[in-house]
């Protein structure tokens, strides 16, 4: 509540709220010191006016960062990655510094540092959890952050943007490579990969009762971008899982760095260079529009929720829009 008091010539407001720094003013006029504190507790109703700062100075970034990881990292998919991402972190004498003290220019110098010894998109995906870090201490825990000091950080990133395609043959040595594996998962996981579009943890994870043979479809509950997509089950695709023997719940089970193992070593044994698995994934994609499937209907079996994402493959939409044209 406040109080509005005559001290010498003038009026003096005070104002105290729980979790608000005490406010004073002081006014000539009665009549605007009455009408300053109205709209200052109105403000305070609302909790629109800044929070008491004074908690900013006795949390270390550490400490916002061990709370981040236990309460809400731990909740995600990918747990397991950003809590080494996370530790690693720690690690480091920024998070020795209280939040009240942290600004973009720490943040840059951190960057700076760090852009020596890894990529810029590494240092992004890095960043990622901080920065999602301080919106959730601001948003969900109360704390008085004024803004996130990772908002206004640049990385000036190179575009990722990979078009690699089969070339004439690549597909032939790959399956001749991965036929001499043992591990007879490896070939069924290659072709299964270029008959669906599927990327690599949504194939490790696909499982038996996911495929629907009387529907011809493919069930995936939870993909990159959290959504459930389902997939129709080609006929290619089907062939594929003929091969695969019923052993476990999943249809492939293999960890995914065994299979990042494996991959590699086909792939060398192949004599192919600078092909990644998910270029499978923009292979697949690449054929679908070849064979006359519109942007809507790939991004339903891609599961891009953008259909801007789709505009790389613009080549391929090019020739098709011609070869209409000159068929009229």
């Amino acid at each position: 509540m406040a109080t509005i008091r005559k001290r010498g010539a003038k009026w003096q407001v005070q104002i105290r709220r729980t979790g608000f720094p005490y406010v004073s003013r002081s006014f000539h006029v009665r009549k605007d010191a009455k009408a300053w504190a109205r709209q200052t507790e109105v403000q305070a109703d609302r909790s629109e006016l800044p929070g008491d700062t004074k908690i900013l100075h006795r949390i270390t970034l550490g400490q916002l960062v061990e709370r981040y990881r236990d309460t809400v990292s731990v909740k995600k998919r990918g747990y397991e990655v950003e809590r080494i991402v996370l530790n690693a972190f720690l690690r480091h004498p920024i998070c020795r510094k209280p939040v009240a003290h942290l600004k973009t220019e720490h943040f840059a110098a951190y960057r700076d540092e760090r852009l020596k010894t890894i990529k810029a998109n590494t240092l992004k995906r890095e960043l990622s959890p901080l920065q999602n870090m301080f919106e959730v201490a601001r948003d969900e825990w109360g704390l008085p952050l004024s803004e996130n000091p990772l908002g206004k950080l640049r990385l000036n990133l190179p575009s990722e943007r990979r078009e690699r395609r089969l070339r004439d043959g690549e597909l032939d040595r790959l399956v001749i490579a991965a036929r001499s594996c043992r591990n007879k998962l490896i070939l069924p996981i290659i072709l299964f990969a270029v008959a669906t579009n599927m990327r690599r943890g949504e194939i490790l994870n696909l499982r038996w009762d996911h495929v629907d043979r009387q529907r011809r479809s493919l069930l995936i509950p939870h993909a990159k971008n959290g959504y459930a997509r389902t997939l129709p089950l080609t006929t290619e695709a089907a062939e594929v899982l003929d091969t695969v023997p019923i052993t476990e719940d999943r249809v492939f089970p293999l960890t995914a760095n065994a299979f990042r193992l494996a991959w590699d070593r086909v792939r060398a044994r192949a004599g192919i260079r600078d092909l990644h698995f998910h270029d499978l994934r923009h292979e697949a994609i690449s054929r679908f529009f070849e064979l006359g499937l519109s942007v809507p209907e790939v991004a339903l079996i891609s599961g891009h929720r953008d259909a801007r994402m789709l505009f790389r493959y613009t080549h391929l939409l090019r020739t098709k829009i011609m070869e209409k044209l000159e068929s009229l």
